[in-house]
């Protein structure tokens, strides 16, 4: 094993999986000459020929269609999208093309493609740059979803996304990039993961807290903390958001009597809904306290540092939100 950063895992994949199968392909903007705007492809355009690392025009519906017909027709692109916000311009393709194919067609053509692209707040990139819309996607049928919070996990569903015969958008926090975490130190040792299942990443009895991508991370600091008081937390992450894991969130909060759910988004109609109604359906009966939601403020990101970082959820907005259901819960838990 040895430490490794989260855009590193992407890249080291991403190289795997080219060596691995000569059908899988990249395209995107800048991915190639200039190596991506984050530098996830470096060195892959030198390596692989632009045949296979494929530079686009700023025009993402069309480089979108491109890679579905590609899949169609047996190959495996790789999109990246510069942000989640850019997907918005190739929304129908998505929407109305990629997750539809195979149930239009009755399953005479598959749309075996990735789509990789960073969103998230914190780096000071505007509203319309800053945004998590994976709300969107994930209430389509006929895409899969996912939301890596750890390099290994990024590895481990990079290479599942890949080989998956449906479409996949890959979701990658900007927040994570440089993140680290143990992976083998060939990352061809990686398993890949399953696609629809979440993990109980810090077992505990107390209280659940759920989150995904960057506030799974977020999940383990606050977690890391009630344990120091004598609280202890489970973490599950959800890791996939369509096919949604509700068995092991369910059986969580069955096994801890509450939870409190934690994204990005914002709160509104958002992911933490969902978790919250499969809760309610699935735990009712064994619930001590009403699930609570911690997301972003209601606005537009702003650009100013302070309201951005007061816009979005932090650690210390969960920590107050947890210790809130533990005391609604009536449990005698002194340090909190």
């Amino acid at each position: 094993m040895a430490p490794m950063t989260y855009r590193q895992a992407l890249r080291d994949t991403l190289r795997a999986e080219m060596l691995r199968d000569e059908n899988v392909f990249l395209l995107g903007e800048e991915i190639g000459l200039f190596e991506g705007s984050y530098k996830i492809t470096e060195g892959l355009l030198k390596e692989f020929g632009p045949r296979r690392v494929r530079d686009t025009p700023i025009a993402e519906e069309g480089f979108v269609g491109a890679a579905i017909g590609a899949a169609m027709l047996g190959l495996r692109p790789v999109v990246e999208i510069m942000t989640i916000n850019f997907s918005l311009l190739a929304l129908d393709q998505i929407v109305n093309h990629a997750a539809k194919i195979y149930g239009m067609f009755g399953g005479q053509a598959s749309v075996p493609m990735v789509i990789r692209t960073p969103g998230g707040g914190g780096q000071q990139l505007g509203a319309t740059h800053s945004q998590n819309v994976e709300l969107f996607y994930s209430f389509v049928p006929g895409l899969k979803v996912v939301a890596p919070s750890t390099p290994a996990e990024a590895s481990a569903m990079l290479k599942a996304a890949i080989r998956d015969d449906d479409p996949v958008l890959f979701l990658e926090n900007l927040a994570l990039y440089n993140t680290k975490g143990e992976l083998p130190a060939a990352v061809e040792d990686v398993e890949p993961a399953e696609i629809g299942r979440a993990a109980v990443t810090r077992p505990g009895t107390d209280i659940t807290i759920i989150g995904y991508s960057r506030m799974a991370r977020v999940a383990a600091e606050v977690a890391e903390t009630l344990a120091a008081e004598g609280v202890s937390a489970e973490v599950v992450d959800l890791r996939s958001l369509r096919p949604l894991d509700r068995a092991t969130i369910v059986e969580s909060v069955r096994r801890t009597g509450c939870a409190v759910v934690a994204e990005d988004d914002w709160l509104t109609y958002g992911i933490g809904a969902e978790i919250a109604a499969t809760i309610q359906e699935g735990a009712f009966d064994w619930l001590d306290a009403p699930v609570r939601r911690v997301a972003m403020a209601e606005v537009p990101l702003p650009y100013a540092k302070s309201l951005e970082t007061a816009a979005l959820p932090s650690a210390d907005s969960l920590l107050t939100a947890v210790r809130d259901t533990l005391r609604a819960t009536g449990r005698v838990l002194e340090k909190i």
